[in-house]
């Protein structure tokens, strides 16, 4: 696969597979730099798994991952470490320290990854939190605090150390949909105050319509991807029946929200 000039993430000949269970094969696409780049597929197709791939929690049986051209997969050690600071994410429910406040989950990777000092670091979490709408919010502890504003926190440690690639893994999972509208549009601004290119793992209609610059579509049966581009696209005459089923599902016409921003 000839490589994109503006390709911030490429994912080249990828395949996953357990033992003899192949979860997906041979994946090809590119995320452009800028995207708000959307994973999707049914549950089981194996989202979330390629999501760990990308990022490296995961090792792929074969293909690679690279990040501005740079091979991840193969790098050594200590070039990972390096290429990984430039990430952030958002795992799927938050993954927040309950015995810690907003802030201090804010603040982990600060004191993980720089040489500043507590007040230094404590100002930037406090900033973090006041971007996704948590001001004021900085003492509070995760129980305190509703489902939407859990995963905006979890959005602001994934922004701690200013990455230039963010991945959220199911960010609307388990939101009312006011919630999730209100995420969504976060995601938006982030975007574009930010700079940063944008992965998201979702099976949310509403999402995957009103963020969307590129997607890709994971099949289940054929484990790999029979879709690629904007996912109003693929609601076109002649598009894949069974990527038209999960994006009306099963009506055959277009959701009524559309894109925004």
């Amino acid at each position: 696969m000839a490589e994109r000039d503006d390709a911030h993430i490429t994912v080249r000949d990828l395949t996953i597979a357990y033992g003899d269970f192949v979860v997906m094969r041979d994946l090809d696409f590119t995320v452009r730099r800028g995207d708000i780049f959307i994973i999707m597929g049914a549950s089981g197709s194996g989202k979330s798994t390629l999501l760990r791939n990308m990022i490296g929690l995961n090792e792929p049986t074969a293909g690679e991952v690279l990040y501005d051209g740079q091979s991840f997969t193969r790098a050594e050690p200590e070039v990972r470490q390096q290429m990984l600071q430039r990430f952030g994410v958002m795992y799927q429910g938050g993954a927040l320290f309950s015995s810690m406040t907003l802030a201090e989950n804010v603040a982990l990777p600060l004191g993980e990854y720089t040489r500043l000092s507590e007040a230094e670091i404590r100002e930037i979490a406090f900033l973090k939190l006041a971007l996704v709408g948590l001001k004021g919010f900085e003492d509070f502890f995760p129980a305190e605090i509703s489902g939407g504003m859990w995963k905006r926190a979890g959005i602001a440690r994934a922004m701690a150390l200013d990455p230039d690639i963010l991945f959220f893994d199911e960010p609307s999972a388990g939101l009312d949909p006011i919630s999730s509208r209100q995420l969504d549009d976060l995601i938006l601004e982030l975007r574009a105050s930010l700079g940063a290119t944008i992965v998201v793992v979702t099976h949310e209609l509403p999402s995957i319509f009103a963020i969307a610059t590129n997607s890709v579509f994971l099949d289940i049966e054929t484990k790999t991807i029979i879709a690629q581009g904007l996912p109003q696209d693929m609601l076109e005459p002649g598009a894949d029946p069974k990527v038209r089923r999960f994006l009306t599902r099963g009506e055959d016409e277009q959701p009524a929200r559309s894109t925004h921003g």
